[in-house]
């Protein structure tokens, strides 16, 4: 009989009080949020941010080889919506990118490659918003 591995991503969440919750992951880290009315995050929010953020991070992994960004920012958006069934969703998904260089070389290679590094991200790179597109199915379990 084979082992089976355990999956690479694994995230506990911990309901704190009402309405408010602690993600963890296996390293330690924690992410707190809530229903959104506490002015943490809700969890559509994460999710915009998971994208953003692992676009981010190939992005920056590829002009950063060029040169540093004086500034980096990344927005994502989205329009929440329900379907004739009631279920709700997320819609119109976008993520803009604003990066600025200083002078210089490296600076001016560094601008040139940010439309390509941002294709690439999208096309190949970011698990996060790949799986999105993908449409992968949820399994719920109690």
């Amino acid at each position: 009989m084979t082992e089976q591995a355990e999956p690479r991503y694994h995230v506990t969440v911990e309901r704190t009080a009402a309405g408010t919750y602690v993600a963890r992951n296996r390293r330690g880290g924690e992410i707190r949020f809530s229903t959104g009315e506490d002015g943490g995050f809700a969890p559509v929010e994460l999710l915009l941010a998971a994208i953003a953020g692992c676009s981010s991070i190939d992005v920056d992994t590829l002009v950063t080889r060029r040169a540093e960004p004086t500034s980096f920012v990344a927005t994502v958006t989205g329009e929440r919506e329900r379907n004739e069934a009631g279920a709700s969703f997320v819609t119109d998904l976008t993520v803009a990118f604003d990066l600025a260089f200083g002078e210089g070389d490296g600076a001016d290679k560094a601008r040139a490659l940010l439309p390509e590094a941002v294709r690439l991200s999208h096309d190949r790179l970011c698990t996060v918003s790949n799986t999105v597109q993908r449409g992968t199915p949820v399994t719920m379990t109690a």
